[in-house]
């Protein structure tokens, strides 16, 4: 098994459904890239760089979505 941990909480994928990278990790979890900002590994990653962000194991994500309201 291999693990991420996202916002804090470890999650375990088989090598084949392992997130190759930022994008298609946010697709695995039906988050839209333009309603979130990312960090991998303590580095805030630019929207246009999510397709290219490779994912290791035992990587870091933190993922910030906005809300609206008032």
């Amino acid at each position: 098994m291999l693990k991420l941990k996202i916002n804090g909480q470890e999650k375990e994928f088989i090598e084949s459904d392992f997130p190759q990278t930022l994008s298609a990790l946010l697709a695995h979890l039906s988050i839209a890239e333009e309603t979130v900002v990312a960090e991998v590994d303590a580095q805030i990653i630019e929207r246009k760089n999510f397709a290219s962000e490779k994912l290791k194991p035992n990587s870091q994500v933190e993922l910030i979505r906005f809300v609206g309201g008032g």
